[in-house]
């Protein structure tokens, strides 16, 4: 490496701070084009803030990621560094015994090893060579990096490390036995450390290092590594999958969870997913107005429905807001009503009682406005919606992400940590009104 400033904390992180042509535009007043040209052969040169700095103080560190993130590329230059004392790894200590541990022993080599992201792959100077007999990588600094398979927690009794790279812990098959096991073995040297990385999913394993503390956690979505993957792939693979439970699990890194007692789960929402059968003959916007106009108060839930000539309720938009004023509730929903020309406003009123119609009215003194008055729990009043959706009768011809996210969490006691369930509400006013009451006299309108 040059002994260029850049090398220097500061420097690394404005740096990695900057986008890409702002990058190359410092390096070129900065450093010579001889310079530029070792720079941009390390790691240095083509890391993401993300993958360099964070973690690096840690003992324990959690990387998360999409498909095609750079975890596994961070793991290699994680390993790599530690193994030949580079910075900002490691800055005085060289790690010389250290486990590679895998969902089987061919991830090892085929993805950790010899990947295109692989530790041989990523090695620009004194590459590591490979034992396959032995099922071990070896530096020419002394460092040995032994690999292991979930397949085998036992194999994990008796070796001795001071590093560790896990890679995919979500999918090992005998997560929480290997990964226990392989903590017992982590007592060499000054400080032992290890490097977990992984495409999120809800296992016990991938929850429990998410609530412990000696974990530094770094979440990496796809989309922040486009710049290092096919041409289009980012498009193509978002138009199809953006927004699903899918795509937020294997592109954005995000660990999804269904709750067990909740009246709605994510594989039935997905079946959802879907354009409206026929002409919309009813549209309404239902309010779940909060119980005070306090910044701090619950956000005012807004939802558009409509029914169409089939019978199939259909959910047009979520407008929930959080209003500091009641006139800003009322405003947005009486702009709702008149964008979707929509029949009706139907307002719950057990908080704000006839000051929901009035306020409503200040905006639009002809608006119609249904009152609802709630007489029974949000949970029993959800049931009958909830059982609409799993006889295939509600559809979203878009993806309502907060919406859902908050209907896969409602369960008999609300949402989890004491939340109002305030889109939930609106959503249930929405549809009770359309397709659990008397709908009136339709009319049928014309979508072109």
């Amino acid at each position: 490496m040059p002994t260029s400033p850049i090398y220097s904390t500061s420097s690394i992180e404005r740096l990695l701070s900057l986008p890409g042509i702002s990058q190359r535009e410092w390096l070129e007043r900065a450093f010579s084009q001889e310079e530029i040209a070792i720079i941009s052969r390390e790691w240095v040169g083509t890391a993401r803030g993300k993958q360099y700095r964070p973690g690096a103080e840690k003992t324990n560190w959690l990387v998360m990621g999409g498909r095609g993130s750079g975890k596994t590329r961070l793991g290699a230059e994680w390993v790599n560094g530690l193994a030949r004392g580079f910075s900002p790894f490691t800055r005085k200590l060289r790690y010389l015994r250290i486990a590679l541990v895998a969902e089987t022993l061919g991830d090892v080599r085929e993805v950790m090893v010899d990947g295109p992201s692989g530790i041989a792959a990523i090695s620009r100077n004194g590459r590591p060579r490979y034992e396959p007999t032995r099922r071990r990588l070896l530096w020419d600094s002394g460092a040995v990096a032994q690999a292991f398979s979930s397949e085998d927690p036992e194999s994990l009794r008796g070796p001795q490390f001071d590093a560790a790279w896990c890679d995919e812990v979500a999918k090992w098959k005998n997560a929480v036995e290997c990964f226990d096991m392989l903590q017992f073995g982590l007592r060499l040297g000054e400080q032992p450390r290890q490097i977990v990385t992984t495409t999120p999913k809800p296992v016990p394993l991938v929850k429990r290092l998410l609530s412990d503390p000696s974990f530094y956690f770094t979440r990496m979505p796809t989309r922040e590594n486009e710049a290092n993957l096919a041409a289009g792939f980012i498009a193509a693979i978002e138009a199809q999958y953006a927004g699903s439970r899918l795509g937020r699990q294997e592109l954005d890194g995000e660990l999804i969870e269904d709750r067990q007692d909740a009246l709605w789960t994510r594989q039935g929402l997905e079946a959802a997913w879907g354009a409206p059968l026929g002409p919309l003959r009813r549209i309404v916007v239902a309010i779940d107005p909060p119980a005070s106009s306090r910044k701090s108060s619950d956000a005012c839930g807004i939802i558009v429905a409509a029914i169409d000539s089939e019978g199939t309720g259909v959910v047009l938009e979520d407008a929930t807001m959080q209003a500091a004023r009641p006139q800003d509730w009322a405003a947005r929903s009486v702009a709702l009503f008149h964008e979707h020309q929509a029949d009706t406003i139907v307002a719950e009123i057990n908080q704000g009682g006839e000051m929901v119609t009035a306020v409503l009215r200040t905006v639009d003194p002809n608006v119609p406005v249904k009152e609802v008055r709630a007489s029974r729990g949000k949970w029993v009043r959800a049931e009958p919606v909830a059982a609409l959706y799993a006889q295939k009768r509600v559809v979203h011809p878009s993806r309502f992400r907060e919406l859902e996210d908050e209907m896969c969490d409602f369960g008999p006691d609300g949402l989890s940590g004491g939340r109002s369930p305030d889109r939930v509400d609106a959503l249930v006013w929405a549809l009770s009104e359309l397709m659990l009451g008397s709908a009136g006299a339709p009319r049928v309108r014309n979508l072109s």
